[in-house]
């Protein structure tokens, strides 16, 4: 093909592009997964399926197994991130798939669980608390993932949730199914539904909650065996004894939720007056003609407060 002197000609060929339904373009487009990728989720899906399991038990009347399967489906959500850190598995696809898992198992089943149980004695008023909670369930969740990682956080507060954590929500909000199985009278419909409103309000609330994440904890060499004959005593504990474990556990955590709140307004405090010590520390500048007095504090100068 005749042409001006110094241009090149590309064939028309050439210049096309390829074929997306090509199977070269297909295996370009899909890459080999590692297996350290697929447990993390392996496990969050096995999650799900106990908590869509939690709910056909509590249809059908069988809530000991509806209960257990939450209990169950919350270890697996305890196990599932550690594991994925363990072996270098993270993944967005991951971190997505797990929020959802949540959602379901700790906003949807309990409250359904509940409905079945008592709350469905007090009608729409019942449904009404249900859904309450598992609205504010997945509301929790999306206010965690928005602030995760939030540059503004102080240093102190990567050891504090923001209201109470889905999964310990959702083993709170059913303390009254754990008294109703030690024989304990069961309670008005009407507190029922009170006392599921409350967790729903602690989960979305602001209040701090000691969460451990960024404490380190070593075990000395000699203390191995120690530590591995009490967890084992405390599972066996657990499974021998499962509701009287689960009433005491869910006790103690509501009553340790002020203890969380006063720690971390201890740690705004401190950070507070070690960000005005510098300043009340600097010198004045001797140079300067003209010297302005010195202002008297500012109403508006003390520690923020939480919403």
């Amino acid at each position: 093909m005749a042409g001006r002197p110094g241009i090149c000609y590309i064939p028309l060929m050439m210049q096309m592009p390829a074929d997306p339904r090509s199977p070269e373009s297909r295996r370009r487009r899909f890459r080999p997964i590692p297996v350290r990728m697929l447990v993390p989720n392996i496990i969050t899906l096995l999650a799900i399926c106990a908590g869509l399991t939690a709910i056909r038990l509590s249809t059908e009347g069988r809530m000991e197994l509806a209960v257990a399967a939450i209990v169950f489906a919350a270890v697996l959500d305890g196990l599932d991130g550690r594991v994925a850190r363990m072996i270098k598995g993270q993944s967005k696809f991951g971190a997505e798939l797990d929020s959802l898992a949540d959602f379901v198992n700790f906003g949807v089943a309990p409250g359904l669980i509940l409905y079945f149980w008592q709350l469905h004695e007090l009608g729409n008023g019942g449904w009404i608390a249900a859904m309450v909670f598992a609205i504010s369930g997945g509301l929790r969740l999306a206010r965690f993932n928005a602030t995760m990682d939030d540059p503004d956080k102080p240093p102190f507060a990567a050891n504090y949730f923001t209201g109470v954590p889905a999964p310990l929500g959702a083993i709170t909000v059913l303390l009254p199914i754990y008294l109703a199985f030690l024989t304990i009278p069961k309670p008005p419909a009407v507190l029922t539904a009170f006392y599921t409103l409350l967790i729903a309000f602690l989960m979305v609330s602001r209040l701090p909650v000691f969460s451990g994440k960024t404490v380190r904890m070593r075990v000395a060499p000699e203390m191995m065996l120690p530590v591995f004959v009490s967890v084992i005593f405390f599972i066996a504990l657990l499974v021998s004894y499962p509701w009287h474990i689960l009433s005491a556990c869910t006790v103690l955590y509501l009553l340790s939720l002020p203890v969380g709140w006063k720690s971390y307004r201890d740690h705004e405090h401190r950070a507070a007056a070690q960000a005005a010590k510098p300043a009340a520390a600097a010198p004045a500048n001797p140079t300067a003609p003209f010297a302005a007095p010195a202002a008297g504090p500012d109403p508006d100068d003390r520690p923020a407060r939480l919403n």
